[in-house]
C-alpha cells in the first residue's frame, strides 16, 4: 500500500512534540495557560512533502556557464561596434567556450542529447522550460557562428578565401544577433528555478532573475577583464562592476524577502558557497574599479568575479535542494498565511 502524499498543505504532515504528548491545561488568575512543546515536522514515512528537483550538480554548472555565454555575447557584441577587436576576440571565445560546457552539462543531466531536441517539438509559452529551450536555441547557433568566424579571422590571411571569407562577413550580423538574444538566456534559468515548487527558490521568484543577471554580467566582465587587453578593457570592467553592485544588492533583498525559507542561504552548504561569493564579488568589483589599467590587478579580480559567481549559482542551487528536503519550509509558511486568511498555496 501507498504512503499517503501531502499536497503541500500540510495534510499529509505529522507533527510530533517533545516531551509529555498532548496539552495540559489549568486555570491561572482566570486566564487558560496553553502548555505546547515546539513541535518538529515530518512527513509520513519519512517522504517529503515537496519533490525535490531530479538534478545533480550538472545543473547548477549550467547555470554559471549560460551566464558567462549570455554576457560575453552581449560584451562582443558592443566592442565590434565600438572597433575593440581584442575584446570583441575575448567574448566571442569566451561565449564560444561557455556554450560548449553548458550543452556538455545539460546532455549529461538529461542522459543523452536527443531528450533535448525532443524539447524542440513543442512550443509551451506557459513553461519555462520549453521557452529557455528556444531561447538557447535561438541565442546558440549566431553566438557559434560569431565565435567561429573569430577564430578564422586569427587563420593567414592566405587562408581566409571562398566560403572562409563569407563566414568573415557573417561574423558582425550574427554576433549582434548573439547580443540581442543573451540577456533572456541569462535570466531564462532563474524564471525556470523559480516556477518550481521548491520553497527557496520560488520564494525567490522577484528577486532571482535580478541576482543570475547580474551575476552573470560580473562573471562575463570578469572574463574580458582576464583575457581582453588592458587598453580596451574599460567597457569590461563597468559591466563587471555594475554586474557586481546589482548582484549583491538583489541578492540581500532576496533575502530579506524570502521569509523562513531565507535560513537556507545562511546554513550547511548553501551557506559556505553564499558566503564566499559576497566576499568573492566585493573584492572584484573593488579591484576592477582600483585596479584600472594594473595587467596582474585586472587577472585576480576578474578570476574573483568569476569565482564569486559560480559560488552564486552552487548556493542557489544548494539552497533550494535544502529546502525541499525539511518539511517546515513548506508547512510553516502556509500555516502563516492560513493565520492571515490568506491563499494557502502560491499562485503562479
Amino acid at each position: 500500500m501507498n504512503a499517503p502524499q501531502g499536497d503541500g498543505s500540510g495534510s499529509g504532515t505529522q507533527v510530533r512534540h517533545g516531551g509529555s504528548p498532548g496539552r495540559s491545561r489549568g486555570r491561572n488568575r482566570g486566564a487558560d495557560r496553553v502548555m505546547v512543546p515546539d513541535a518538529d515536522f515530518t512527513s509520513y514515512y519519512g517522504r517529503p512533502i515537496v519533490k525535490a528537483a531530479p538534478w545533480e550538480h550538472d545543473i547548477a554548472y549550467y547555470l554559471f556557464t549560460g551566464g558567462v555565454a549570455a554576457g560575453s555575447s552581449l560584451l562582443a557584441g558592443g566592442a565590434d561596434l565600438t572597433d575593440r577587436p581584442g575584446l570583441r576576440r575575448a567574448g566571442r571565445i569566451g561565449s564560444l567556450v561557455a556554450l560548449l560546457l553548458s550543452i556538455v552539462a545539460l546532455v549529461h543531466d538529461l542522459g543523452k542529447p536527443s531528450r533535448f531536441l525532443n524539447m524542440l517539438r513543442v512550443v509551451k509559452l506557459t513553461s519555462p522550460m520549453s521557452v529557455g529551450t528556444w531561447i538557447l536555441s535561438l541565442h546558440g547557433p549566431f553566438a557559434g557562428l560569431a565565435s567561429a568566424a573569430e577564430l578564422v579571422g586569427m587563420l593567414p590571411t592566405r587562408w581566409q578565401r571562398g566560403p572562409v571569407r563569407l563566414l568573415l562577413r557573417l561574423g558582425r550580423p550574427a554576433g549582434l544577433v548573439g547580443a540581442v538574444t543573451a540577456p533572456p538566456v541569462a535570466a531564462y534559468t532563474a524564471v525556470l528555478l523559480a516556477d518550481t515548487a521548491t520553497p527557496a527558490w520560488h520564494d525567490a521568484h522577484e528577486e532571482l532573475p535580478f541576482v543570475f543577471c547580474g551575476s552573470a554580467a560580473a562573471a562575463s566582465g570578469g572574463w574580458a577583464m582576464v583575457t581582453a587587453p588592458v587598453a580596451e578593457a574599460g567597457p569590461a570592467r563597468t559591466f563587471a562592476v555594475g554586474g557586481a553592485a546589482v548582484e549583491l544588492l538583489m541578492a540581500h533583498r532576496m533575502e530579506a524577502s524570502m521569509g523562513l525559507s531565507a535560513e537556507t542561504l545562511h546554513t550547511g552548504s548553501a551557506g559556505r558557497w553564499m558566503r564566499a561569493s559576497k566576499v568573492l564579488t566585493a573584492a572584484g568589483a573593488a579591484g576592477a574599479l582600483l585596479g584600472g589599467r594594473s595587467r596582474v590587478l585586472s587577472v585576480v579580480s576578474g578570476t574573483a568575479l568569476m569565482a564569486g559567481s559560480f559560488c552564486t549559482r552552487l548556493g542557489v542551487y544548494e539552497a533550494g535542494m535544502a529546502s525541499a528536503r525539511d518539511p517546515k519550509y513548506t508547512v510553516v509558511p502556509q500555516r502563516e498565511r492560513v493565520e492571515r486568511g490568506e491563499q494557502v498555496r502560491h499562485q503562479g
